[in-house]
């Protein structure tokens, strides 16, 4: 892979600290959703255990990560100058802070304190909508990825609105005498949340990284596909969660067909960009490619069951057994994927990219420990494997154990390996990397000081 490629502005991006504190926030949420997670299996961790390891992961490790993604990102490949780094910086301290008590309260069940945890998570994600949305303001006109997030920050403004009348609702009933309940409002909320915000931030990137690291252009039955994809899918949110909403069974059918059919029609996209690559492998294709057997299968496997019956509550996240091989195997392996040059491009471009010609510097890629990769991909696929299998036929003893451990081994390995690309190679200490502008000493490398953060 080239060390950096040529089409993109690393000039527009933010400082190095802001993307990647989000980055390593957003890891530390995953292993702490892995253990609620494997906690709640075992009936050890109290009160709402899986709406809180639901919360980790969605809100906490996907969502944060989206959030630094597209922080990083959007400058860089669009060429503007990020809004505000001020708001960058808070919208993380919101999320997180609001998270944690969130969390904390649906373990120790203080319900009452839900919908003021939540209004912090909705303020600091509408701070993030808020920044990118301007950002994105100075945009003369807009490429397929640019269109996606566009779309994503929308959906974002719609969960979080209807994920704190949900939390104000325990407490203080909002839907007693209107026309829908907190049944539909839940469902419209993870319908938008999953296949919204985080599938269609999915596959923005994915357009913009599926032929950028692959040196392939979109060709004959991709220009066919792409529609289908790029309207067929906010379209089919719209109505899945619309339909879900009212309780209109007719309305979320048609909306669940369209959501499979992108699904489907992006899976194809994306193994002919990979079948097609010019260049050398990596941990970041490798897991590209787990995702197109994942995203095909929960389609398949879920169009039966959306047009039985698409208001139910079972089949929320698609046929039943099928959560896990969209959520763990489609969107997070696209997530682990990417962090795989993410976290690596961001130190490299500042702390080596000034040295090209200078001195030998290391080349992206040989950032992180090749061993470790190969590591965490066979604990992440055989957990998922594990996983899936058990989910879907119910005969594995004690397959979602067995599972959530070998994923949770997998977060550790992968978890080490990039904390020690910052580690050996970051401009920066841990800490000034965690806090930035709250650290008291100033930052002598080159690059960003605390007040340029602030």
């Amino acid at each position: 892979m080239a060390a950096i490629p040529g089409s993109i502005e690393t000039d527009q991006q933010p400082p190095m600290t802001v993307p990647l504190r989000h980055f390593v926030i957003a890891l530390a949420l995953l292993l702490a959703g892995a253990l609620v997670g494997l906690g709640a299996i075992e009936g050890t961790v109290p009160g709402l255990a899986n709406l809180a390891h639901v919360h980790l992961l969605l809100a906490g490790w996907i969502c944060v990560t989206i959030m630094g993604a597209m922080t990083q990102f959007v400058p860089v490949w669009s060429g503007v100058v990020l809004h505000s780094r001020r708001l960058a910086s808070l919208q993380l301290v919101l999320v997180v802070v609001g998270l944690v008590g969130f969390v904390g309260s649906l373990l120790f069940s203080a319900l009452a304190l839900l919908p003021l945890f939540g209004g912090l998570m909705f303020a600091g994600f509408w701070a993030f909508v808020y920044n990118i949305a301007r950002t994105m303001a100075t945009i003369e006109s807009y490429d397929v990825t640019e269109r996606h997030f566009l779309l994503a920050l929308g959906f974002f403004l719609v969960l979080t609105t209807l994920g704190v009348l949900l939390a104000t609702d325990l407490t203080h009933p909002l839907f007693a005498d209107v026309a829908i309940t907190h049944q539909g409002v839940l469902g419209a909320h993870a319908t938008i949340a999953v296949f919204g915000a985080v599938l269609t931030t999915v596959y923005g990137a994915l357009y913009q990284l599926g032929t950028m690291f692959t040196q392939t252009d979109l060709h004959g039955v991709d220009h066919t596909l792409k529609p289908l994809e790029e309207w067929g899918h906010p379209i089919g949110v719209a109505f899945l969660a619309g339909g879900r909403l009212f309780d209109v069974a007719s309305v979320a059918r048609i909306g669940g067909g369209l959501v499979v059919l992108a699904a489907l029609s992006f899976s194809v996209i994306l193994i002919r960009r990979l079948y097609e690559m010019q260049i050398d492998w990596t941990p970041m294709h490798t897991r590209y490619t787990v995702v197109v057997p994942m995203l095909s299968a929960w389609a398949v496997l879920t169009l039966p069951a959306w047009l039985a019956d698409p208001t139910d509550y079972a089949t929320l996240l698609g046929a039943s057994g099928t959560a896990h091989l969209l959520t763990v195997g489609a969107i997070g392996f696209v997530v682990l994927g990417t962090l795989y040059h993410i976290i690596p491009f961001i130190i490299w471009v500042h702390r080596y990219s000034d040295l090209l010609g200078i001195e030998d510097v290391p080349m992206i890629d040989d950032l992180y420990d090749d061993r470790l990769a190969t590591a965490d991909g066979v604990l992440l696929v055989s957990g998922t494997a594990v996983l899936v299998g058990s989910d879907l036929s119910g005969v594995v003893p004690y397959g979602d154990i067995l599972g959530g451990t070998l994923i949770g081994l997998g977060i550790l390995v992968f978890g080490s390996n990039m904390f020690l690309v910052i580690h050996r190679h970051s401009p920066y200490t841990f800490d000034q990397v965690l806090f930035g502008s709250f650290s008291p000493r100033q930052l002598t490398a080159t690059g960003d000081t605390p007040s340029e953060e602030s």
